[in-house]
């Protein structure tokens, strides 16, 4: 199975009706695509209780990739919120509970940092942080090429076996050590995961610019460039009984047309944008 949607659901206007509300955008991003991937939570775990009413909000199909707090791949600056590892963790995990409870969890999602490279003491901390999210399905995704450089990449993919991660392929900008190379493997047979960043090469190492934001992930996929990644797709599903497909390429708003368009590539339904949906009947007996 194959299931395709974006990097977040506020900021992709042309999915909505003009004058939706924030509230109600979850809502109706559900209409379009059974997968999201949320970001809030990179920035402060979320409540239980919202989590709880994501899961009420959507259709019993659909799932969400939940991004791991960002105190616990070292994206952290300034003071820590949580006292310590222990209570950072359990706060994700009961953060988590109603997703996965609702079996809406394809994975929380936990992408390392640029400088996070394929060092002893990095294994070990993925050790950990994969002990401390026992009962929980965690995607793993690096940014830094070592971890596929030859001499490492075999011993990185059977690692991610034995420890039970979901492989997250990229395709990403070829910008040097901070990106690493599309590597088309599964480590898990129940669900992989693919994140299409954009190839913005120039963009991507501009994290310390005022407006990187912006231009990180500023991409328009082409046809001849979705047509590969149908083939790679179907490659990876022969392996996967479920392969999850985010666009973040969002800085332009590109990602839900891209998305819509390689859903059509892939043989699946693609329900329209806003403007062509039949009128709401009023309920004249609903006072």
């Amino acid at each position: 199975m194959i299931i395709v949607g974006l990097a977040g659901w506020g900021d992709h206007d042309s999915l909505y009706p003009s004058g939706t509300s924030a509230k109600d955008k979850l809502r109706r991003y559900g209409d379009h695509f059974p997968l999201v991937e949320m970001d809030s939570s990179f920035y402060a775990v979320q409540s239980a209780d919202r989590m709880a009413r994501y899961a009420e909000e959507t259709p019993g199909e659909f799932r969400f990739v939940v991004k791991a707090y960002q105190g616990m791949t070292g994206h952290l600056r300034g003071k820590p919120y949580y006292a310590n590892d222990d209570e950072m963790y359990e706060a994700f995990c009961a953060s988590l509970d109603p997703i996965l409870r609702s079996g809406k969890l394809a994975a929380a999602l936990f992408q390392y940092p640029p400088w996070f490279d394929c060092t002893k003491g990095n294994v070990g901390l993925l050790r950990e942080t994969k002990k401390r999210m026992e009962g929980f399905p965690c995607a793993l995704e690096f940014r830094h090429q070592s971890w596929f450089e030859p001499a490492f990449r075999e011993r990185t993919l059977a690692f991610m076996r034995e420890e039970g991660w979901i492989h997250s392929v990229c395709d990403e900008p070829q910008a040097g050590i901070g990106s690493i190379p599309i590597v088309l493997e599964v480590s898990r047979p129940d669900f992989t995961l693919v994140r299409m960043h954009g190839r913005n090469v120039g963009g991507w190492n501009q994290s310390g610019a005022a407006n990187w934001r912006e231009v990180r992930y500023l991409y328009d996929y082409n046809d001849d460039e979705l047509l590969e990644w149908k083939t790679r797709i179907e490659k990876l599903v022969a392996q996967s009984g479920t392969v999850g497909i985010v666009f973040n390429n969002n800085s332009g708003g590109h990602a839900a047309e891209n998305a819509k368009r390689f859903m059509r590539l892939l043989d699946l339904p693609v329900p329209e944008f806003p403007g062509t949906d039949a009128p709401e009947q009023l309920d004249l007996f609903d006072f």
